[in-house]
């Protein structure tokens, strides 16, 4: 079995707004082979960015764009291909957007694996230890406190034990910073789970005093408070912080997430499988459960991303929450067949072959934008 296409398919939706959701657009990478079979996959970085790297002709033998490298190799062989890509791109690859180009690539690859063998992709991966994971509705602050409450209340009521609210206009004020927290947990009420998503906004003396005033709002996490590249910053503050610490969506690859994980940088490690790929988010899940900390998904964008990180994460024994994107996008709601959505605060892992995902084609026909590989 071989290689034949690598199809990049970018989708983006109407209107666009100006706002951290990757639920507004996506690059899906198709991989075909001789014999008819086809794996899916999609990155999440800026999908013309990614669909270069995959376009990208021979320059040399270590700038090289992925779909030279791909032809012609047979996809079973996932290990040796990651080691492939990651040599032939090293001159412009090695970190970022090249490894989460890679990432989609791997996804897909998995993806084909699970059907040719009529397995789900956990089932590979080693087996899994849950078969559904408590998720928490993910979704942007409101403008105010008192938006945020009224956001919050929605979720709880449709059946979510836990809420994160993240990013803007968190960062603006002390003022407003502890007014959307009291919000959140005004909303969700006293007995279920608040997670606060910081969106990189403050200096680590900054971050300590919030998350102290955070903890008499009883949060579960601290995300994201720093700029993603202060790992000194980040051990200090974790160090000292009264709340759990939590990153790494940044993060692509094994080589980024080393340095966190050798320093003890964090209490939970979010990893996002549209940047990383089964085959290194597997490397990494075991290298965090040794220094006993703990994984979570990362995870705004597609079913796609939703069934990839659902495969990964109930392979985790200590799996213990799921993040559940509740953004109003069709991208996030309609591109598959399949509804990946948790019901009364529980999220199901697919049993289905591959990923066990089906896309709806007539729905990436309406949102298709741009197409190569054919």
């Amino acid at each position: 079995m071989k290689i034949t296409h690598v199809i990049c398919q970018v989708l983006r939706i109407e209107d666009v707004e100006a706002k951290a959701a990757g639920t507004q657009d996506t690059v899906i990478i198709r991989i075909r082979t001789d014999d008819g079979l086809e794996g899916i996959g999609e990155a999440d970085a800026s999908p013309e960015v990614v669909k270069s790297i995959i376009d990208a002709p021979f320059s040399h033998t270590i700038a090289c764009g992925l779909r030279e490298i791909l032809i012609g190799e047979d996809p079973l062989d996932t290990d040796r291909i990651w080691s492939k890509m990651y040599r032939r791109t090293m001159y412009y690859g090695r970190r970022g957007v090249a490894i989460t180009a890679m990432a989609g690539v791997d996804l897909a690859l998995w993806d084909l694996k699970g059907k040719l063998f009529n397995q789900p992709v956990w089932r590979l991966l080693g087996g899994r230890y849950h078969d559904h994971i408590p998720a928490y509705a993910s979704i942007l602050f409101g403008r105010d406190g008192s938006e945020t409450r009224e956001i919050a209340q929605r979720w709880r009521e449709a059946g979510y034990g836990a809420i994160k609210f993240g990013w803007e206009p968190m960062g603006e004020s002390e003022a407003l910073d502890i007014e959307l927290v009291r919000g959140g947990r005004d909303g969700i009420g006293g007995e279920n789970t608040l997670l606060i998503d910081a969106g990189c906004v403050w200096d680590a003396r900054t971050a300590l005093r919030r998350a102290e005033a955070f903890n008499d709002y009883g949060i579960g996490w601290l995300e994201e408070p720093l700029e993603q590249d202060d790992i000194d910053g980040y051990v200090w503050l974790r160090d000292r912080s009264p709340v759990p610490i939590a990153a790494g969506e940044g993060e692509c690859g094994r080589a980024a997430f080393r340095p966190w994980i050798d320093r003890h940088a964090l209490d939970v490690y979010q990893v996002d499988l549209a940047r990383n790929g089964f085959t290194e988010a597997a490397y990494i899940r075991q290298r965090v459960e040794e220094i006993g900390a703990r994984v979570c998904n990362h995870c705004y964008k597609t079913p796609i991303s939703v069934a990839a990180c659902l495969h990964w994460i109930s392979t985790s024994k200590s799996a213990f929450i799921f993040e559940d994107c509740v953004e109003d996008s069709p991208l996030r709601h309609e591109l598959t067949h399949e509804k990946l959505q948790a019901v009364d605060g529980l999220i199901a892992v697919p049993d289905g072959p591959g990923l066990g995902i089906t896309l709806d084609e007539r729905f990436v026909e309406r949102f298709l934008v741009s197409e190569s590989g054919r």
